[in-house]
């Protein structure tokens, strides 16, 4: 019988924190969990103390224990002895801190935060490799190069993302200018939060994942390219230097990803999770993306390549414009326009402490704000 994992879950409410749930759910005996953490839903959050019976947890708010899990601030969260893993869900820049900390106290971090490593990557690994710590990556694009590679000791020649291209591919110009938030929020193929989702509809998602592959599998990002792919099948594909290549397939379901992170070096059957049905496939579709139409995806190249605290302000100016455009106060166009014209004014300094970062992010938030408000 395999031991029993302590896992500790941050941004347990979110998306990816109840998939997290729901593949823990497959394989009662084999996790434990120990630690929940979430923003400010604390009726879900009490429903799934409830449910899980941790011994610790944190909210948003207020210091108070739920049931008879006892309240611990988050560091102390991800700092626990007794913890195996600390599943990383949080979007945003909530999950800076914490991926440092945890990696910090040298956990098994299952990572699916991409904004920790894109704007604070070198920090974050060389912190977590001197404490004996790892990251294994959930995005499901990550998780599909971290899968090609294993076993492999050829030199890579590229490492291609797949994007789905969202909803709006191949839209016009004047077409995209009038999406809302309610359509933009219908992704074709995957289950995610809404700033994913966002991110997802602008390639903005694409580019930080871009910037985090850089860090996770160190390659320059001449090396990192990115294609359309609308059926989601194909995940990512390495391109070796004897020109072989080697591709990532499942179905489009984030518990993959997750539950192979969890089990991980092992593979586990988890009959709840869907497969390829390959009699049904008549092709598998790629095609270049349109960055005149998406550029979001070209500034996040552009601040991956000028390095120091430009990714932190793409992640803040990126933050703030989802919520304006969810918000119904900018345009889906728009959205590029306004993390374009704070990357121009950003003056970019080198990334010294998780503090200098938090700060770029929070005044890049702010910025964005302002740009929009001088724009009405």
């Amino acid at each position: 019988m395999a031991s029993l994992k302590n896992i500790a879950i941050i941004g347990s409410t979110g998306s990816i924190g109840r998939q997290t749930l729901e593949v823990i759910r497959s394989f009662p005996g084999r996790f434990h969990i120990t630690a929940l953490a979430a923003g400010r839903n604390t009726v879900l959050l009490s429903e799934q103390v409830d449910e899980f019976k941790p011994e610790y947890v944190f909210y948003e708010g207020a210091n108070k224990d739920i049931g008879d899990a006892e309240f611990l601030p988050l560091r102390d969260i991800v700092s626990l002895d007794e913890i195996d893993i600390v599943v990383m869900a949080p979007s945003g820049l909530a999950g800076l801190k914490p991926t440092l900390w945890a990696g910090q106290a040298g956990k098994t971090i299952a990572l699916a935060n991409k904004e920790s490593l894109v704007m604070a990557g070198n920090l974050i690994i060389e912190e977590t490799r001197k404490h004996s710590g790892k990251i294994l990556p959930v995005d499901s694009e990550h998780s599909a190069i971290w899968q090609c590679l294993k076993g492999e000791r050829k030199p890579v020649e590229k490492i291609i993302l797949t994007a789905s291209g969202g909803p709006f591919f191949n839209y016009s110009p004047t077409k995209l200018d009038t999406v809302t938030p309610e359509q933009a929020l219908r992704h074709p193929s995957w289950l995610m939060g809404p700033k994913v989702t966002i991110d997802s509809a602008t390639l903005l998602n694409k580019g930080l994942e871009v910037i985090e592959a850089h860090h996770l599998f160190n390659v320059s990002y001449s090396q990192i390219d990115v294609l359309i792919h609308p059926p989601s099948l194909i995940h990512s594909l390495i391109e070796f230097k004897d020109g072989s290549v080697k591709a990532q397939l499942s179905y489009p379901d984030m518990r993959l990803p997750i539950q192979y992170a969890l089990s991980y070096p092992k593979r586990w059957v988890n009959r709840n999770l869907p497969r390829i049905d390959w009699t049904l496939i008549k092709n598998l579709p790629i095609e270049k993306p349109d960055t005149s139409a998406f550029p979001c995806l070209k500034l996040a190249y552009d601040a991956g390549r000028g390095g120091g605290t430009y990714p932190a302000a793409l992640c803040g100016a990126g933050e703030a414009c989802v919520q304006m455009f969810l918000n119904k106060k900018i345009r889906f166009t728009q959205i590029g326009i306004i993390i374009e014209q704070v990357l121009n004014e950003h003056k970019p300094a080198a990334v010294s402490d998780i503090e200098a970062v938090e700060e770029t992010a929070k005044q890049a938030w702010s910025r964005a704000f302002e740009i929009s408000r001088k724009r009405d």
